[in-house]
């Protein structure tokens, strides 16, 4: 007698997930939502835990975004001049703690490169004989227009290890710049490093566009409604994310929107148990360029 035993009429739960993502190719799909299908799917049947199927989903959205959608605008850009001596840049690089800045002439539509903090060091300790000079330690700034695909991005940034480039309009102007972390941050959510805050509003609420903002869901709601002039009800929730969550009726997923009076939100990473972070469009700009600049 053979040991081999006939398979159950059901089925065990991997085969039958593994054999519906073999169905799925063999159709060749010409959309995402099959796939996110069976993504969910996996997710329900515990094949995969709900991280592993957040960072799916944001390689998917990242897959289908421009980089004008996530790139930090011209605004925020924190520059060097290139005529700037080392007594009067260093104060801002020790300010934003950034390792990479890109270096302007008179302007932000004149980038003559970037430079890495790091190639100030050997000037530092003595390693260098030679009198710095901040043209000759820029290394070239890579231009990208504003509608080149993320992905496509991201695997250029891998290839040629190159880790910042600047976003232009179709009109050749600097419009903002992008980097590899911003990018990543989109699939794995928010990257925290040693020297980032977490106890005040700025690194709450953080402006990415004219009129998109990305939040964090516990961003206290006095603070959220004083800094956008909103009049969300304080005795509803004591947090945007409680507002958002009160809302919907019920846990959202990630990349689920909203409209709360005038402002869209999308919650861009949310676990089982609570929304973690939001992406908010404002009906109109709240702050002039000079006003985000001198914040």
């Amino acid at each position: 007698m053979s040991d081999e035993k006939p398979p159950s009429s059901n089925g065990s739960l991997p085969t039958r997930w593994i054999d519906r993502v073999i169905r799925l190719f063999k159709k060749e799909p010409t959309n995402l939502d099959e796939l996110e299908q069976v993504i969910q799917d996996a997710e329900n049947r515990a094949l995969i835990d709900p991280q592993t199927k957040e960072m799916i989903d944001g390689v998917l959205e990242v897959s289908e975004m421009r980089v004008r959608e996530i790139m930090i605008p011209r605004a925020q850009m924190v520059t060097i001049d290139l005529n700037q001596s080392v007594e009067e840049f260093l104060p801002i690089l020790l300010k934003k703690a950034h390792s990479r800045f890109p270096v302007i002439n008179e302007d932000k539509d004149h980038v003559e490169g970037i430079l890495l903090a790091k190639d100030l060091l050997p000037y530092a300790f003595g390693h260098l004989k030679e009198e710095f000079s901040l043209k000759k330690t820029i290394r070239p700034a890579i231009i990208i227009p504003e509608s080149k695909r993320v992905d496509t991005l991201l695997r250029e940034f891998r290839q040629e290890r190159y880790h910042m480039a600047i976003v232009v309009d179709e009109y050749g102007g600097v419009s903002g710049l992008l980097t590899i972390e911003d990018i990543l941050e989109q699939i794995v959510g928010e990257i925290v490093d040693e020297t980032d805050k977490t106890d005040d509003l700025p690194d709450d609420i953080r402006q990415v566009g004219k009129h998109i903002f990305t939040l964090q869901a516990l961003t206290p709601l006095d603070d959220f409604n004083e800094y956008f002039d909103a009049g969300f009800n304080e005795d509803e929730a004591d947090t945007i994310g409680g507002i958002i969550l009160r809302a919907f009726g019920h846990m959202p997923s990630r990349g689920e929107t909203i409209e709360l009076q005038g402002f869209t939100f999308k919650v861009l990473n949310a676990d089982s148990r609570r929304i973690q972070q939001i992406q908010m469009t404002t009906p109109k700009p709240i702050h002039t360029e000079e006003e985000v600049i001198n914040q």
